[in-house]
């Protein structure tokens, strides 16, 4: 009997091929590559949100996911907290010249 679970279910199995997938992008100069960011890249760039899938399919997903695709999300995730930090910069700006 094949299993078919949500891709979050099966997160524990999945340990040791997330911590290989970290350290192989690490060995590739990506110094911020820990397996939770790992996790969250395959996440929003290839199952996009918590998709039905058999085991076989989320390791070869994890072992697949290319330096290109990680990188993008790195600069995405890079820009949007450059982004927040402005804006919180701004407001408490803001908030000192009502002081």
């Amino acid at each position: 009997m094949v299993m078919i679970k949500h891709v979050e279910d099966w997160k524990p199995l999945l340990k040791s091929v997330i911590d290989s997938k970290a350290e192989e992008f690490q060995l590739m100069g990506y110094s911020r590559a820990t397996p939770e960011i790992v996790w969250q890249c395959l996440k929003e760039k290839v199952w996009k949100g918590n998709p039905e899938k058999r085991l076989f399919q989320i390791v070869e997903d994890i072992l697949h996911l290319s330096s290109n695709i990680f990188m993008s999300y790195l600069t995405v995730q890079s820009y949007q907290n450059d982004d927040l930090m402005a804006s919180i910069a701004a407001l408490s700006e803001g908030s000192n010249e009502n002081y």
